[in-house]
């Protein structure tokens, strides 16, 4: 055995979560999306149409994370849907899913930092947009870097920040509410009401998605749960319930006190929004301004985190290479994944193609809820003895609600947007991906009862 693989052995991850830290990182991965990305929805299908594209979209993550919950609690593995896959599928399912898992995890994380570097360059025009993503990436991971719980606190922190943020937001926009805002939808020079569209809701279910995309990865965290068991519903279900209330707001009262046309096309909805009322210098707006950073630090932060455990959990498998599961002697965190995860970013974010990497990343995540669901199917029929700490009610009917909507997702997905190139780079990447699991993945994979006899 090598000096990596005895380390490897014999260091473990540290179990020191408690709900609300997974609370936390759940809505801290995602609350970037109250902040920007939104509202490009806005362009495709107006106020009304994104907010019906919001029912399928909240419905489907609302019966999906119940699915999701029980699998992470039955099989509490820092590979999630990966572990998951493999349990119900064998190996090569074990990989597509991780895989796509690592696609949605790697390309989120490089929008939010040149969204970062762009926020700061605005407020200080001295600084470099380009630079400031560069320090932003390399500070994330290197507070990753030293340790999990204190990662975890600082996220809890920053995203407690930022919901006072989007709260300030709120409070000051309900007096100034307007429903006609909701319902206005443009056409050239003209202006009707209620102009609906089939096209236009589902162009607008990518920018639906993203006020809940990487909320799964909270599961990558379940290794380091006190009490797994327990804790990972109490925080999957508090955060889907936090994420849902902050999506109604935002997107009602963003439409509700401003033209959204002024924001359709802008990463910084909110203050401009502001703006509208209390002028673009009104400390209120200045405030909320200045809070939203923190909500893309809280993203950028989390979905580092879930893409290095992702890295190392599939390495530790013997998917990836066996260098990637690494652990750091004192802090006990992967920090050859962490660095991967941040040189990865760093390059993606510097090709400029924002529109591009989102879009790679929903691909990525809806590949992966669909994975999932697989899986809870195959589990829920080939072992119904399984230890299930946390069981849905009803499993199969509501596994085969959200496995409709996951379909029609990735329907609008592919086909009601402008996701040519992204859907290109997305092939030309899972066929790399399958290329490597046959060339070289497949041979080395860890022993089924070695793999899961750690954590089961």
């Amino acid at each position: 055995m090598s000096i990596l693989e005895k380390q490897s052995s014999s260091v473990v991850l540290t179990r020191s979560l408690k709900p609300i830290h997974l609370w936390a990182l759940a809505v801290g991965l995602v609350i970037s999306g109250n902040y920007f990305g939104w509202s490009y929805g806005y362009g495709t299908g107006g106020p009304l149409g994104l907010l019906v594209a919001c029912i399928p979209v909240t419905i489907f993550y609302g019966t999906f994370i119940l699915c999701y919950s029980e699998m992470a609690t039955a099989i509490p593995h820092a590979g999630g849907p990966s572990a998951y896959a493999r349990r119900a599928f064998g190996p090569f399912m074990g990989h597509l899913a991780g895989f796509s898992c690592l696609v949605e995890f790697l390309f989120a994380p490089p929008a939010i930092a040149i969204a970062i570097g762009q926020y700061i360059h605005f407020m200080i025009p001295a600084v470099p947009a380009i630079a400031a993503t560069v320090i932003a990436i390399s500070v994330f991971v290197a507070i990753n870097m030293i340790g999990m719980h204190t990662s975890a606190v600082f996220e809890l922190i920053v995203t407690v920040i930022a919901l006072l943020g989007l709260c300030l937001f709120w409070g000051a926009a309900i007096p100034h509410f307007n429903f006609d805002g909701i319902t206005r939808w443009s056409y050239g020079n003209s202006t009707s009401e209620l102009g609906l569209s089939f096209a236009g809701v589902m162009a607008s279910v990518p920018f639906a998605i993203w006020f809940y995309l990487a909320l799964e990865g909270g599961a990558m965290a379940a290794e380091e749960m006190v009490h797994p068991q327990k804790d990972i519903p109490k925080g999957f279900l508090s955060g889907m319930a936090t994420l849902f209330v902050m999506m109604m707001l935002t997107c009602t009262l963003t439409a509700g006190i401003a033209d959204y046309n002024l924001v359709k096309a802008v990463d910084f909805p909110l203050p401009i929004a502001m703006a509208q009322i209390f002028g673009e210098k009104g400390t209120i707006t200045l405030l909320v301004n200045f809070i939203g950073l923190f909500g893309l630090v809280a993203s950028l932060h989390g979905i580092l985190m879930g893409s290095s455990r992702q890295l190392y959990a599939m390495s530790r498998t013997g998917y990836l290479p066996k260098f990637l599961s690494q652990l750091h002697h004192k802090y006990h965190t992967p920090y050859w994944a962490l660095i991967t995860s941040g040189v990865i970013c760093l390059v993606t974010a510097i090709t400029g193609l924002t529109a591009v990497v989102i879009s790679i990343s929903v691909i990525g995540s809806v590949a992966l809820y669909f994975f999932s669901l697989l899986s809870f199917f195959k589990l829920r029929i080939s072992e119904p003895t399984l230890k299930r700490p946390f069981k849905v009610s009803g499993g199969i009917a509501v596994a085969s609600i959200s496995m409709i909507l996951c379909l029609f997702c990735l329907y609008s997905v592919l086909f009601y947007a402008d996701y040519k190139l992204a859907v290109l780079c997305s092939l030309i990447i899972y066929a790399l991906g399958i290329l490597w699991y046959f060339v070289k993945g497949r041979k080395n994979i860890r022993p089924f009862e070695e793999e899961f006899g750690i954590t089961l």
